[in-house]
């Protein structure tokens, strides 16, 4: 396989992740019954969307050109304005611990462990700064995704054992 072809599939993998991540996120979105929870994942398939533009626009530049675009990366990777809204009294109240919610967490975790996997690799491989820019940014921002996951399931456990006294006291 050449260096084209390999970044070709790159870039087809790290799209079908990413329309994975926000079929994900728009069912919840649709499936919930929680106006807050609602707006979370939609926000998060709203995100995954951009990431989804982003890949076909370097794409079919690659293709064309056989390079990257020059990145300019206006969004904040940090993705610290959806923590704010996430990690709520009201939000942790509407995800019962054991519930669909929280069980679509648990898949979005591993969603977002598999992107970063993928790009943090494809971003130590890369040759083209350009290409290695793109995946260190995606990479920073699942990261930030993931995080983010991963925080809030740790709360909701840790409420499904306050729930079942589960705790050693």
């Amino acid at each position: 396989m050449t260096k084209s072809e390999q970044v070709i599939d790159v870039l087809k993998q790290a799209v079908i992740m990413e329309h994975r991540g926000k079929a994900l996120y728009t069912k919840v979105a649709e499936q919930t019954e929680s106006a807050d929870v609602r707006k979370i994942f939609s926000i998060m398939a709203d995100e995954e969307q951009l990431h989804i533009d982003f890949l076909l626009k370097q794409f079919k530049n690659y293709k064309k050109t056989g390079s990257f675009d020059v990145l300019s990366f206006e969004e904040d990777a940090s993705n610290e304005h959806i923590a704010g809204l996430i990690l709520t009294d009201s939000i942790k109240k509407d995800i019962s611990g054991a519930g669909f919610e929280a069980a679509a967490i648990s898949a979005a975790i591993d969603m977002e462990s598999k992107s970063i996997e993928v790009y943090a690799s494809r971003a130590r491989e890369a040759s083209d700064p350009n290409e290695k820019e793109l995946y260190e940014w995606l990479a920073n921002w699942e990261k930030g995704h993931h995080k983010m996951l991963l925080d809030l399931n740790k709360q909701l456990t840790e409420q499904v054992w306050y729930d079942n006294n589960f705790w050693p006291f």
